[in-house]
């Protein structure tokens, strides 16, 4: 009698293996997009392979650098908007800022994306974003997890995370340790808020001020909706500091580098100080994005929290001597990046002060 019993399968359990089997052959096709010359494809191989015999012979003493991030409640823009194709940028993005910060070059990336239920649709738009933050930054997608998990996440939400590995040469590693007061500090522009500050940012929008998604910015003097403002990617900053890095190989022209995220520019430029240097910023020297000023003005913010949590229109900041600051800002903008001088080093105890 036992054997007319319909047993039960993972499919009734909320995972479809079938699907899963052929998003998984789709996602290595898009992968081979992004492959360098050291990627040796393994497409079903348990780890992803990645050889350090050619391009990195060019360094004497190959020093790894690696970092994983993810971004934040930015995710829940990306569920409102049903618009999931740049979400990958922002990921790839605050991998690789995190490292090239060290001077490192981002070799490869690897993605972990779970979700209650693979739909095709979605998942395909994440990883075309994905692929295009690494195109940007140079580095190979060389594996990652899909995991469904019914049960666990809201039916049509996902959580993304990626981990990226880089190099860089011993002793071009970027410390800080040799700024010194007099050095100058350059701020290079964000694209908006970034992947940082969207709890907040959400609290204001949608808590306080009830604003829908879908509003349009156009008495803010914005030509997006409130939802296109939010998803903007966050740069990539990659390419334009290795050119210069590539440039300058005799010496370390660059002192010291932050990305500028959760913490803002009071927080994480510190974090690259030496002992005895502290920082002024002078605010009126670059343009804030009318999407910051928005968000202060509708919830009554402070500027001293308004720095702690958003970037505030410096996406990175990269902290030079004087006498090499035009020839960074020349380089920068040859590579069309906007680089400004928004301050200097002082002798202080590791803090920002912003006039």
């Amino acid at each position: 009698m036992a054997k007319n019993i319909k047993g039960l399968t993972y499919k009734d359990a909320g995972v479809d293996i079938n699907t899963k089997g052929q998003f998984t052959t789709d996602i290595y096709t898009k992968m081979r997009t992004t492959f360098r010359s050291q990627v040796i494809e393994n497409p079903d191989g348990f780890g992803g392979l990645f050889a350090l015999n050619s391009r990195t012979k060019k360094y004497r003493q190959p020093v790894l650098v690696s970092s994983t991030d993810g971004v934040g409640t930015k995710l829940k823009i990306a569920f409102m908007m049903k618009k999931h194709s740049t979400i990958g940028i922002d990921l790839v993005a605050m991998c690789v800022n995190d490292i090239v910060v060290l001077g490192a070059e981002p070799l490869f990336l690897l993605d972990y994306l779970a979700s209650s239920r693979i739909v095709p649709k979605v998942l395909h738009e994440v990883l075309d974003g994905i692929v295009e933050g690494c195109r940007q930054a140079g580095c190979a997608l060389i594996g990652g997890e899909t995991p469904e998990m019914p049960g666990f996440y809201h039916e049509g939400e996902y959580d993304i995370a990626g981990f990226v590995v880089g190099v860089v040469e011993k002793d071009r590693i970027i410390d800080g340790k040799t700024i010194k007061p007099g050095d100058v500090v350059i701020g290079l522009s964000s694209s908006g808020i970034h992947s940082n500050g969207f709890s907040l940012a959400r609290k204001v929008f949608f808590d306080k001020a009830k604003m829908k998604i879908t509003q349009k910015l156009t008495k803010y003097g914005l030509k997006t909706t409130l939802g296109e403002e939010l998803l903007t990617p966050t740069k990539i900053y990659v390419e334009p500091i290795l050119k210069i890095l590539d440039k300058h190989k005799t010496k370390k022209i660059i002192k010291g580098m932050a990305h500028i995220t959760g913490g803002g520019l009071l927080e994480n430029i510190p974090r690259i100080l030496p002992d005895g240097c502290a920082v002024k910023l002078e605010k009126a020297k670059w343009s804030v994005p009318k999407i910051f000023s928005i968000i202060q003005d509708l919830g009554k913010i402070k500027d001293e929290e308004m720095f702690h949590v958003f970037n505030m229109g410096i996406g990175m900041v990269l902290i030079v001597s004087k006498s090499e600051a035009e020839s960074v800002l020349r380089d920068l903008n040859i590579s069309k990046e906007t680089g400004t001088i928004i301050g200097e080093i002082v002798k202080g105890d590791k803090i920002v002060h912003i006039i």
